[in-house]
């Protein structure tokens, strides 16, 4: 089975730009689609989406399947969150709202195991249910899982140094819509406080050498061509309900306006 996860972090080295999409809704068969239809990497948003834990193992194994790198964001930085997911066999874990370095050193050893981390040992489909022996999988573990912290709040533009000094972290992401909230500007994304913080995060990532990218919806376009300009290293862009919502309206406009 290809690894998404070492393809992730060799293409980035190789300076491609990666693009992926955002998963919500908890049927399997619209992430396996939008696999299908392009997207490389797919990140299953179990922070605000509606997924339980059979939900998340079935979103896994259907965007694998069609070919494509999965990621999963997490509730919380909390261990009890963590770590059921790992054993999951997901290509990355994305922490949300990780403020300074000691919950980004948290969410490392969460995702690590001794004697570098904290991460207690039951891979299920991690280990291909045990069809990689114990010493392979500990071997490769580290190299092939995508570790992601969230940069989402003025706390953390603030301390981006000391997060980007902690080993182990892979890429870092950007969440715009709880940046411009922490800023006092929520949704306001060409405000000059959001813009300004954007391009912090991205030259400190770039200096530090850690890949640095976006997560956003489809519609907003000037802020994609905003951050286009900053070449960031991957793109997560889109999701199903607004193509859906984006499809929908589209077709009933058409129809209404050719019936007219």
């Amino acid at each position: 089975m290809k690894n998404y996860g070492i393809e992730w972090k060799r293409r980035l080295k190789e300076g491609e730009l990666l693009l992926g999409g955002h998963i919500f809704l908890p049927n399997p068969a619209m992430a396996e689609a939008m696999a299908h239809f392009g997207y490389e990497y797919l990140w299953i948003d179990g922070e605000h989406g509606s997924f339980d834990r059979e939900a998340l193992l079935a979103h896994i194994t259907a965007v694998n399947s069609a070919g494509s790198g999965v990621f999963v964001r997490v509730v919380a930085n909390e261990i009890a969150f963590i770590k059921p997911v790992l054993e999951m066999g997901p290509d990355g874990i994305i922490v949300p709202m990780v403020n300074n370095a000691e919950e980004a050193a948290a969410f490392i050893s969460a995702c690590t195991y001794p004697p570098k981390g904290t991460r207690g040992f039951g891979p299920r489909r991690a280990n291909r249910y045990g069809s990689i022996s114990d010493q392979e999988y500990l071997g490769t573990i580290d190299d092939s899982l995508v570790k992601i912290v969230q940069i989402e709040h003025k706390k953390a533009v603030d301390d981006i140094d000391s997060i980007l000094e902690v080993p182990g972290i892979d890429s870092v992401v950007v969440g715009p819509y709880d940046l411009s909230g922490s800023l006092g500007v929520m949704g306001q994304f060409d405000h000059p406080d959001m813009l300004e913080a954007c391009r912090r995060i991205v030259e400190r990532c770039k200096t530090r050498k850690t890949p640095c990218g976006v997560s956003m919806g489809a519609p907003n376009q000037a802020f994609l061509r905003f951050w286009l300009e900053l070449k960031p290293d991957f793109i997560f862009c889109g999701d199903e309900i607004s193509f859906v919502k984006a499809g929908t309206e589209s077709t009933i406009r058409k129809i209404r306006d050719f019936y007219i």
